[in-house]
């Protein structure tokens, strides 16, 4: 008997069945089979997919070799696929190149930014250094106009003896100032003991200047009539020193004896041993003690 094969078999009878229910006037219920999940096709399932589409062309090489030639119909879906994966690699490598770019313009921009900082500071510092600068000769030059404009001849307290303290104070502090207040004392007060003090400290500072000619005028005008005041005895040295530094040792000498005469008997004895040594330097001849009268 000739055996049908199975797959007609089985139409036949799926007809004969659709054919009875007919007939019989009963429903046909087709049973819905339900839709199937999509796949998420993440990094695994892409590499199995395509280790299964290696082996199948493995397969197909290994009959086409063996003279049974196999036609292979590529899957729509999986050319899509395949397709849509080369579409997404061109893009993750055009996105990996901007980004390379993108890095390269941020290390630029960094190293441009930190040459623009160096840069700023730099110039900062110098600006700096040009405004002190500016300001330093602003007032220099300030300094320098009011130490060479005339010195005043009122006073600024109004009182003989406060000048002469605010002097010294300044004179402590700013020779140069102090040499100006000192002069001012004695411009605003005359003929008063703080002016003569005042001839006496202007001395003082042409010594510590080195001007010494100076200093012989300033203590020579502080002793005119030998006054008594406490000052008046190192005062005297002090002109013997700055005479004898002038090349004037005869005047030297005579400020030597004159000390010795008028000041020797209530100087301290520090005074006195000073105006030995000064003496003995100078090659003065002792002095001889002034008859009365």
């Amino acid at each position: 008997m000739l055996k049908l094969p199975s797959t007609f078999r089985s139409r036949k009878m799926t007809a004969a069945a659709l054919g009875v229910l007919l007939v019989g006037g009963g429903t046909v219920v087709v049973a819905q089979t339900a839709p199937m999940e999509p796949i998420q096709w993440d990094r695994r399932r892409l590499e199995q997919l395509d280790r299964n589409v290696r082996r199948l062309e493995r397969a197909v090489t290994q009959r086409n070799a063996a003279g049974q030639p196999v036609l292979v119909e590529p899957d729509p879906e999986v050319v899509a696929l395949q397709g849509r994966v080369g579409i997404m690699d061109r893009r993750l490598e055009d996105l990996e190149n901007t980004v390379r770019r993108v890095n390269a313009d941020l290390e630029r921009l960094t190293f441009a930014l930190d040459e623009a900082t160096r840069d700023n500071a730099a110039l900062g510092t110098r600006l700096r250094d040009a405004e002190g600068r500016v300001r330093a000769l602003e007032a220099a030059a300030e300094r320098e106009a009011e130490l060479n404009s005339p010195i005043p001849t009122t006073s600024p307290t109004g009182d003989p003896a406060r000048d002469l303290a605010a002097a010294v104070r300044l004179a402590a502090a700013d020779p140069a100032r102090g040499d100006r207040a000192l002069q001012t004392v004695i411009a605003a007060w005359p003929d008063t003991p703080q002016a003569r003090e005042a001839h006496s400290r202007l001395g003082d500072l042409r010594v510590s200047a080195g001007d010494h000619a100076g200093a012989v005028s300033a203590y020579a005008s502080a002793l005119q009539g030998w006054p008594t005041t406490p000052w008046a005895a190192a005062t005297t040295l002090e002109l013997a020193a700055a005479l004898h530094e002038t090349d004037r040792k005869t005047q030297a000498c005579g400020a030597l004896t004159e000390f010795a005469n008028r000041y020797a008997e209530g100087a301290s004895a520090a005074l006195r041993t000073r105006a030995e040594g000064l003496r003995t330097r100078f090659e003065c001849p002792a002095a001889r003690p002034r008859r009365a009268g």
